[in-house]
């Protein structure tokens, strides 16, 4: 756990810190604005719950809508096959960068699930991840395409399954 948070720390940017330094000051405002009006005790708890919406969703919606828009990504499955002679899986795709910013690394996840007949278990077994493999690619510059072959192994799950990639690309 404590890894993760500061891998998490190291991976901020500045739009982070300014996405954070403004939710907190909205924070603040709302709340002074609640002490001000604290005769109108509706509207002033209004504002505190307002503003605690703000300080908590504010950084998380903030940091994805800005990620979406600056780190702009493409990911496409191409091919996966199991290997009969071997417990893996070989997963094919194509990453392109389609924003304007360098990206020094991207993080890709081969996500594997669980599939069904049955609509609900469907949707249960997108939530619950059968195995997870993860790789990186580094220095895409603009507009530039990636191929992508990993080997997902030890793979020994027998039935029907489906096949998925992401990537986190900074």
């Amino acid at each position: 756990m404590k890894q993760k948070l500061i891998a998490f720390i190291h991976s901020l940017t500045v739009y982070d810190y300014l996405i954070f330094g403004g939710s907190l000051i909205v924070f603040l405002l709302f709340l002074l604005l609640a002490v001000i009006l604290r005769k109108r005790v509706g509207l002033a708890l209004f504002f505190v719950f307002f503003g605690m919406g703000v300080l908590f969703l504010g950084p998380t919606l903030g940091r994805g809508i800005i990620y979406d828009y600056m780190y702009k990504k493409s990911i496409k499955l191409l091919s996966y096959k199991r290997l009969h002679f071997n417990d893996a899986l070989i997963v094919k795709g194509v990453l392109k960068n389609e924003s304007k910013r360098y990206f020094k690394k991207c993080q890709i996840d081969v996500i594997i699930t669980k599939t069904s007949h049955n609509k609900l278990k469907n949707y249960i077994y997108q939530w619950k991840v059968l195995q997870k493999d993860s790789s990186f690619e580094y220095d895409i510059a603009p507009n530039q395409t990636r191929k992508l072959k990993m080997i997902v192994e030890p793979f020994i799950y027998q039935k029907d399954y489906n096949v998925s990639l992401e990537a986190d690309c900074r």
